[in-house]
């Protein structure tokens, strides 16, 4: 059984990885990431990260926050982990773009 007493501690660490990213990426543009191996293996281990919190939250935690698409992001991991030959960069850069600034406002939100 999960504990909930660290979820707390799961979305903390979701949270920094989005930071990560966030702050990788910051003014690159979509052919930067995708030229740089470096840039793009840091951004991956952060969706790892985000993904392997994501999984270990506790399923209260999970059906309290709706609105976040939890299947999607640990979908996102296991396809980073397991299907990483077929990544496609503008993918994960749509993403980071799109996805990362309204995820980090649903949980910081107590809605």
């Amino acid at each position: 059984m999960r504990n909930p007493e660290r979820d707390r501690e799961r979305i903390k660490h979701i949270l920094e990885a989005i930071e990560n990213i966030l702050n990788f990426t910051e003014e690159r543009s979509c052919e930067e990431f995708s030229s740089n191996v470096m840039l793009r293996h840091a951004v991956f281990h952060n969706f790892v990260i985000i993904g392997e919190a994501a999984n270990l939250l506790t399923k209260e935690y999970r059906e309290a926050k709706p609105s976040v698409n939890w299947g999607e992001i640990i979908g996102m991991r296991n396809f980073l982990v397991h299907g990483y030959y077929t990544v496609q960069n503008h993918i994960i850069w749509q993403t980071i773009k799109e996805d990362l600034i309204p995820l980090k406002e649903k949980l910081t939100n107590n809605s």
